[in-house]
């Protein structure tokens, strides 16, 4: 049963029984999809869509409160220019930076109806994993105290890599457990596989599985700091995944690429995939969502273009 106790050989059992990754096959696919073009308005609805599905991510040592407050007003109002301009999803940041990324969404306008940001923590020692169970369990518990609406967690690819799945299954489920509030209310999970140390599409696969049958709410390919990360194959695999898992069990997973994914061009090409492989429903922030730090100004500049007929400077929008 989802996201309850199973045993480590039934677990194996069930991994290892999955259909094998037709390698080539899978990148032809994705390299076919990838020549689709979409111009006028589905480009300019293309667009929209893209910016609604961004997690505006900073993850390095130097943030300070001073750029989640930019940042914040960056998410809430892209292009300050055009009210029609929808906002981000989510501003994605250190646990620790949760309490100033609220106060600057509330500052900003971006905790209102219609207007609304969420804030996501990367959680459970990110990006490596490597800390005691009781260490990222209380590094989860902050960030959800401190009102992150979602959790980011790595798995253990160490545990992964060496067959202990049962012990992987056992830490999401845990992980997900102290994503709820004493009133009840969730944090969602998002499950990072981190997927360049994987080994390969089939360990995508069963890793893609495994943390959706652990209750993972999202899989995550990466942390972004590890690389090649959200390449198209991989996503075409993940997205099998949760299409099938939805079939199976009638549980909605969504799907998160981060890393690598820089300009309109390429977070486009992820839209065409996700609607030719798991269908129209999953074009919502709801379902996919962009880790990303710079597509948001790429994206700006292709949506002025469209809207004005003339390319605009990068200066027009802040930089992270």
């Amino acid at each position: 049963m989802v996201g309850t106790g199973i045993d480590d050989s039934s677990l194996r059992r069930f991994l290892f029984g999955l259909p094998g990754v037709d390698e080539v096959g899978a990148q032809a696919r994705a390299a076919k999809l990838a020549t689709r073009s979409i111009k006028t308005d589905a480009k300019r609805w293309a667009l929209d869509t893209v910016i609604s599905m961004i997690d505006l991510t900073t993850l390095e040592g130097a943030d300070t409160p001073g750029k989640i407050k930019g940042l914040a007003a960056k998410g809430v109002r892209p292009d300050i220019t055009d009210p029609g301009c929808p906002p981000v999803a989510a501003l994605c940041v250190y646990g620790d930076l949760v309490p100033h990324a609220i106060a600057a969404l509330i500052e900003a306008g971006g905790r209102s109806p219609g207007r609304y940001v969420k804030v996501a923590a990367v959680a459970t020692a990110f990006p490596s994993g490597r800390a005691s169970r009781r260490i990222r369990l209380a590094d989860t518990a902050e960030a959800v105290a401190a009102g992150a609406d979602e959790i980011d967690m790595v798995i253990d690819r160490g545990a992964f890599l060496a067959g202990r799945y049962g012990e992987v299954f056992a830490d999401i489920v845990a992980v997900s457990e102290t994503c709820v509030r004493p009133d009840g209310s969730r944090a969602k999970l998002k499950v990072i596989l981190e997927t360049g140390e994987l080994g390969g599409y089939d360990a995508v696969r069963r890793a893609s599985w495994l943390a959706m049958l652990a209750g993972g709410d999202t899989i995550k390919t990466s942390t972004g700091k590890i690389s090649p990360a959200a390449t198209l194959p991989v996503m075409l695999v993940m997205l099998e995944a949760v299409r099938d898992f939805e079939s199976l069990t009638g549980r909605v997973v969504g799907v998160k690429p981060a890393g690598g994914i820089r300009t309109s061009k390429d977070a486009i090409r992820h839209l065409v995939l996700v609607k030719e492989t798991t269908g129209p429903a999953w074009l919502h922030p709801d379902r996919y969502r962009f880790g990303a730090s710079s597509l948001l100004t790429d994206v700006l500049l292709q949506r002025r273009k469209q809207r004005t007929g003339a390319y605009s400077s990068a200066r027009y929008f802040s930089v992270e």
